[in-house]
């Protein structure tokens, strides 16, 4: 099938954007932005974990129950991500890699059952993890999914509004273009911020 033109350079932004957190996280290099290689090391799993300041949220054992001013540990299985019902706590704590990442896969996962699925996923639903090779596989599994959905879309379906159910978000009253644009974003701010926690991370104690 054709990629509608509307659709094409939200496509290729997010095929960029997925490929380089991948590689951020992976190694052995990354794309320094000017298109030079820079050699990184695949994530740890302390690093996965890393608290950097006090009251962080994260992913968590669900024995050990929610941190610091969150009431619920998210999702199913022996994991789960720090959250609290509206309206969230201020200011918003700080987030772990962990945290991020799980965010993200949990959004691709949910989102793109409400779109293309079975409409019928909750938070509740998904299993976060807490070593770092998991939970970036989990990542490309639910940001490829992701991606195949969007190359099935034709130019008909992106102003329908409400394509996507999801119940987390605007979808319900906006354009799946829209949404589509939305999730970008998700993966952009979110992979900058994971990146720059990664860079933290090498750094701290070095006196750099």
């Amino acid at each position: 099938m054709a990629i509608p033109p509307r659709l094409a350079p939200l496509l290729d932004q997010f095929e960029f954007a997925r490929e380089r957190l991948v590689n951020r996280l992976n190694g052995p290099v990354t794309d320094s932005g000017d298109g030079t290689g820079v050699p990184v090391g695949p994530i740890t799993d302390a690093e996965f974990l890393w608290e950097p300041v006090e009251g962080c949220w994260s992913v968590r054992r669900r024995e050990d129950g929610p941190g610091h001013r969150a009431t619920v540990l998210a999702g199913t299985g022996d994991w789960g991500r720090d959250a609290a019902p509206y309206p969230h706590p201020e200011p918003a704590p700080f987030t772990t890699i962990a945290w991020r990442l799980s965010h993200l896969s949990e959004m691709f996962t949910l989102r793109t059952d409400h779109t293309a699925g079975g409409h019928r996923l909750t938070r509740d639903d998904f299993r976060s993890h807490g070593g770092a090779a998991a939970a970036v596989a989990d990542f490309e599994r639910a940001a490829g999914a992701w991606h195949t959905m969007l190359l099935s879309l034709d130019d008909g379906v992106l102003d329908k509004i409400g394509y996507s159910s999801y119940p987390h978000g605007s979808d319900p009253e906006d354009p799946l273009l829209e949404v589509i644009w939305w999730m970008n974003q998700e993966l952009l701010h979110h992979g900058a911020e994971i990146a720059l926690l990664r860079d933290l991370y090498r750094a701290r104690g070095a006196g750099v």
